[in-house]
């Protein structure tokens, strides 16, 4: 396993409101996350795992201390650079789609790699692989609404992708999964991860997604241990 440090927080602080009525989330936190790892992050509802996540993804930025992708610390880039740069480095599924409806399951894997200046020739072309590599090839013309669960979660699989990232965060992926389904998404994910030597963060409450992945961190306090 590489070395290469994609994401490192230093004394990361973040919290919710302000002066005495401040919810702490998290408190002074260091932590990092190599090229190839597959880490399952765990904790009770409302501990600050989904915050996390979007602190992770530059979605939030925290109250102190500092986030870095590669050597670059997040806050000194401009909200455009900071786009930009997530689309180079990670992809995001969370556990609700955010499929566009009106688009098919090709057209929403196709939007990340135009966004990143393909040509619609090699987004389709990359989003056609996608799709097959999802084993939804059959479906590329169908929109969210006739697709399954499962199906939706696996186009948005593959949308995460499409701009080829280095690393894919996800937010309770199975969670609006039966249990085959389920299984079948997170055989996929770990398949990918090793193929495409792709990092993996997943928020979950689901111990067999927890067993899947080489680490287990847990989240509780404003800090997070090994689980």
């Amino acid at each position: 396993m590489s070395t290469e440090t994609l994401i490192r927080l230093d004394e990361v602080s973040f919290g919710f409101g302000e002066g005495a009525s401040q919810v702490a989330v998290l408190t002074a936190l260091s932590w990092s996350i190599r090229a190839g790892q597959r880490i399952a992050l765990l904790g009770r509802s409302g501990s600050g795992k989904s915050t996390l996540m979007n602190l992770l993804a530059g979605l939030l930025l925290p109250s102190s201390g500092t986030i870095y992708w590669a050597d670059q610390a997040i806050d000194q880039l401009s909200e455009s650079e900071r786009v930009a740069a997530r689309r180079q480095l990670m992809g995001v599924v969370y556990q609700f789609h955010h499929l566009l409806p009106e688009f098919s399951a090709l057209e929403n894997v196709m939007l990340p790699a135009l966004l990143s200046g393909y040509s619609v020739k090699q987004a389709a072309e990359s989003a056609r692989e996608l799709l097959s590599a999802v084993d939804l090839s059959t479906r590329e013309t169908h929109r969210p609404g006739e697709l399954s669960g499962g199906e939706r979660q696996r186009v948005a699989i593959a949308r995460a992708l499409a701009a080829q990232p280095r690393i894919l965060l996800m937010d309770e992926p199975t969670g609006n999964l039966d249990e085959d389904t389920a299984d079948r998404v997170l055989n996929l994910l770990f398949s990918l991860s090793l193929e495409r030597d792709l990092s993996l963060l997943i928020v979950t409450h689901d111990r067999r997604a927890a067993a899947m992945a080489d680490q287990q961190w847990l989240l509780q306090h404003g800090q997070l241990q090994p689980a």
